[in-house]
């Protein structure tokens, strides 16, 4: 089945949002005062509402307070389900046969691919998977996490195992260690693993979305 400009989904906009400095604030003694608060301000049900834990305090009136602050605006609709719709019409001309499954909490959004193609999905060391991530985030004001088959779950370990090993490397020898070509995904688990290990650092090389990272001894 091929895409052509007549069957091609348009692409949708995500509306842009208020800066978060600019949102209004509103805090309580715990964090279902503070909801109420803003849904009695804003006029609409929570349901209808993002939020955002802004500070978590205890103040001193004579005897302990704890007060919650959070920010809440409107939720866009529209620009929240920009994956899910874009989602939708990319499968009707997709040449792929594929199924998912969307899971949404209030920071980040799961889709779970399925279906008799989705090995499809994960050759090249899950390049597809991985680009169609790339798209969903640009679409959406919430964050998309992709998954297949437990993709996630074996990379994630597998990259941890690289690195541990190579960082162990490069403390016991000194000498600095240049990895291969990789997306962000697979940068910050190298940079989380590398950075555990005593006295060594990583840093990122070059530009662009795929970049090579630098294992290396803490300077003394």
């Amino acid at each position: 089945m091929t895409m052509d400009n007549e069957t091609k989904p348009e692409t949708p906009q995500p509306a842009e949002a208020a800066p978060a400095d600019e949102r209004p604030e509103y805090s309580g003694r715990n964090l279902e005062e503070a909801i109420s608060l803003a849904e009695h301000r804003l006029k609409i049900p929570r349901e209808k509402f993002n939020y955002e834990i802004v500070t978590e305090k205890t103040r001193l009136f004579g005897m302990k307070c704890k007060e919650i602050v959070i920010r809440a605006w409107a939720k866009d609709e529209a620009a929240d389900n920009a994956a899910e719709r874009f989602l939708a019409e990319l499968m009707t001309v997709f040449p792929l046969e594929l199924t998912y499954q969307v899971k949404k909490r209030s920071d980040i959004i799961f889709v779970i691919f399925d279906g008799p193609d989705k090995t499809m999905l994960l050759r090249n060391d899950g390049a597809l998977l991985l680009s169609l991530q790339h798209v969903l985030n640009k679409l959406s004001p919430i964050k998309v996490q992709v998954d297949c088959e437990f993709y996630r779950k074996r990379k994630e370990k597998k990259l941890k195992d690289y690195a541990q090993s190579v960082a162990r490397q490069v403390s016991d020898t000194g000498r600095e260690e240049i990895l291969d070509l990789m997306n962000p995904y697979e940068r910050r688990i190298i940079h989380i693993v590398a950075n555990e290990t005593p006295g060594v650092t990583s840093e990122s090389i070059g530009d662009g979305f795929l970049k090579k990272v630098k294992i290396f001894r803490v300077p003394r």
